[in-house]
């Protein structure tokens, strides 16, 4: 693939979690976080984005959101769990996604606030239509996702080289 084709990025916050008496790292899903996480899944599976790679934090409710979401995708992309999205900043997500291989064009990160929807921001150079207007009205509730472009190799990612082409959150 040629790094002047555009790539896509979609960073999508865990569904709700639950809060039982467990170390954070393992909280699980609630049950309404269940149902959105399979709604999210169908809304990106609707995006018709072939996603080459999934980089999910290796936190249960990103792991739970994740299995629940892909399950309504066309086909599985290769899924890479990451202990470096948990409560990851924005710099580090970067950091992250520049060692992606060049031959990935879409990139499905599956992460956390605060982290998500700083990076989503910082990203954001331009935007599409409504959707950062959207974004700043809604915030970036468990279960949402913004779909980010940008053209060049993964090692040029930096901040304000998207454009943010889309959101959703579960009461869009």
């Amino acid at each position: 693939m040629s790094v002047a084709e555009p790539r896509r990025i979609v960073l999508f916050r865990h569904a709700k979690a639950d809060w039982p008496p467990v170390p954070d790292h393992e909280r699980p899903l609630a049950e309404r976080g269940r149902m959105d996480a399979a709604v999210a899944g169908r809304k990106l599976a609707d995006t018709g984005i072939a996603f080459d790679l999934a980089l999910c934090s290796t936190a249960a409710r990103t792991r739970e959101t994740w299995k629940l979401a892909v399950h309504e995708f066309p086909e599985r992309p290769k899924t890479v769990y990451e202990e470096r999205i948990y409560d990851a900043s924005p710099g580090e997500l970067i950091a992250l996604l520049n060692e992606t291989p060049d031959d990935a064009r879409n990139v499905l990160l599956v992460g956390h606030n605060p982290g998500v929807q700083a990076l989503a921001d910082i990203l954001a150079g331009a935007a599409e239509g409504d959707a950062r207007e959207r974004m700043s009205r809604r915030g970036y509730p468990a279960a949402a996702f913004a779909v980010l472009s940008f053209t060049g190799s993964w090692k040029s990612l930096e901040p304000g080289v998207g454009t943010l082409v889309d959101y959703w959150a579960p009461t869009e």
